[in-house]
């Protein structure tokens, strides 16, 4: 049978590295962040000691299956993960912080067993997966996608948002963007933008400059 003792510091424990890797997600302003992994752990741990105290209590008098209530966590997780995943226009955001629940939920299960090693080495190598992939994430992949538009327009109402629709229809999003007047009548433009992997270039441009209003565009 668990000792109070170890009951403690399991708990403790998962407050420890759910907490490591939500101040990681609570740092980048993701909604699920500190709090949130750390009652997913915690939540998860306790569940495994229960599944564990039914086995240890009522084994003399029943075939019991500890694994039964803890293999819960995998599948209930799940909806409280969907909630973090949101859909804004052709991008899905929140995977990421979907799975780190998953994570930290597993990560849970195994303090309850008293899986230390398997808990410890699942957060550093979640933890290094967050901070150091990311960085690796954005030098190989997003900066290569990543393009700067340059254009001159009519200044007249709407003109904006039909670029914005426009981009939008390719899938395109815009990371930033910087605008000046130049004279009368006369707006330069300047878009920061990341294009799927599938779309080419010359394609928008074509598509921009059949827009009424838009009288130069480079890159």
């Amino acid at each position: 049978m668990i000792t109070q003792k170890e009951v403690i510091v399991r708990l403790l424990l998962s407050i420890i590295l759910g907490g490591i890797i939500g101040i990681e997600r609570e740092s980048v302003n993701r909604p699920a962040g500190f709090r949130t992994h750390v009652l997913v752990c915690v939540g998860s741990t306790l569940t495994m000691l229960v599944s564990i105290f039914i086995f240890e209590k009522f084994r003399a008098f029943t075939s019991t299956d500890p694994s039964r209530i803890a293999a819960q966590v995998v599948s209930g997780i799940g909806f409280l993960g969907a909630g973090t995943i949101i859909k804004v226009g052709p991008t899905v955001k929140g995977l990421t912080t979907a799975a780190s629940l998953w994570t930290v939920a597993s990560i849970g299960l195994a303090i309850g067993c008293g899986f230390y090693s398997a808990a410890v080495i699942a957060t550093i190598f979640t933890f290094i997966t967050l901070i150091s992939l990311t960085k690796i994430e954005v030098i190989f992949i997003k900066k290569r996608l990543l393009y700067n538009i340059n254009l001159t327009i009519v200044d007249r109402p709407g003109q904006l948002g039909k670029i914005g629709t426009t981009l939008g229809e390719f899938g395109i999003s815009i990371r930033n963007i910087k605008m000046e007047v130049l004279e009368e009548g006369k707006v330069y433009i300047n878009l920061t933008v990341r294009l799927p992997s599938n779309i080419k270039m010359e394609e928008v441009i074509m598509k921009l400059s059949s827009i009424e209003g838009v009288q130069c565009i480079d890159m």
